[in-house]
């Protein structure tokens, strides 16, 4: 499928015989393999009598040698899929096989994407960005210590990088803008964190998608902030960039570092809220993060630090 949507990406006619030619298939051979790609991801393929196929628009996929063009500073290795399960997943496998940490994994579609708490990640192909940083962590849970925090800030100021406005956080790892998700992040970690483990940075940015029914929640896309369609190949290199950055300064000083400037890009600071943990729920004031990357809520006149991973925040009905 990969060979067929190379020949197509650039949204022209080509003839099914020219197809075939450059395949080595037959004429209906090509025209099951379009089928297949109209059915499997969802693409819309114009056919029209004596000028052949043509996408419904042009297709720019992800590739490793455009995104090391736009590169500075450190590559990692890239392992770039047309489909996977979850890039977190498939880091997870390399770490466990024994590739070699830092390295990303991007694909171009996932058939079983993840959020927080097993909720489902939408995945349309070639449309969105979806990223899995692996590192290797050597005994210091301090390195771990508000860490999807400070992924956010790096996503957040790449966003700003390419235009995107009125984007800020929401504790503990989603970015939005106006309210809108526009970004989910999902961290993993496999090993002992006392001693060598391996963490998983997932990203999924909401890139060049203008419509899905899927999504079960205000949603907004780079494209439909700015208006025009963004190169992911550049995307991946420019966030990258600035993860190796943020990253660099976390392991240095810890998230104390960041605490204040994370409090200034949290949109509901000073806002009342709901914590909910399973069937519990905590009413509050949002008073910012402590040095650990915990939520600060002024409940019933006490300040306490609340943190997990599954935990939720949510806006109080009266505010």
């Amino acid at each position: 499928m990969l060979k067929l949507l190379n020949l197509l990406k650039d949204g022209r006619f080509h003839s099914g015989e020219a197809l075939g030619a450059a395949l080595g298939v037959s004429r209906s051979a090509v025209w099951k393999q379009l089928q297949h790609l109209e059915s499997e991801l969802n693409l819309t393929i114009h056919k029209v009598r004596g000028r052949g196929y043509q996408l419904a628009a042009p297709l720019a996929l992800l590739d490793a040698q455009a995104i090391a063009s736009f590169a500075a500073g450190e590559q990692w290795p890239v392992f770039i899929h047309e489909t996977i399960d979850s890039t977190n997943a498939e880091g997870l496998r390399l770490a466990g096989g024994g590739q070699s940490a830092p390295f990303l994994v991007l694909a171009e579609r996932q058939s079983a994407g993840r959020g927080r708490r097993g909720r489902q990640w939408v995945s349309p192909f070639a449309e969105n960005l979806y990223y899995s940083l692996v590192l290797r962590v050597d005994g210091g849970m301090r390195q771990l210590e508000g860490l999807s925090l400070v992924v956010g800030l790096a996503v957040m100021r790449t966003l700003q990088a390419f235009g995107v406005k009125d984007v800020g956080l929401k504790w503990p790892n989603d970015v939005l803008v106006r309210g809108q998700k526009i970004t989910g992040i999902l961290l993993e970690l496999v090993g002992d964190p006392a001693d060598v483990c391996h963490v998983v940075l997932g990203i999924g940015i909401n890139v060049n998608m203008q419509a899905n029914d899927q999504v079960d929640q205000e949603w907004t896309s780079m494209r439909r902030e700015v208006g025009v369609a963004i190169d992911r190949n550049r995307l991946v290199a420019l966030l990258s960039q600035q993860l190796q950055h943020e990253l660099a300064r976390h392991r240095r000083y810890g998230f104390a570092a960041f605490q204040e400037e994370w409090e200034q890009a949290h949109l509901w600071q000073g806002r009342n809220v709901s914590l909910i943990a399973g069937s519990t729920r905590i009413d509050g004031v949002v008073l910012g993060v402590d040095g650990q990357g915990g939520l600060r809520l002024e409940v019933d006149g006490v300040e306490k630090s609340f943190s997990g991973g599954e935990l939720s925040l949510r806006l109080r009905d009266d505010s």
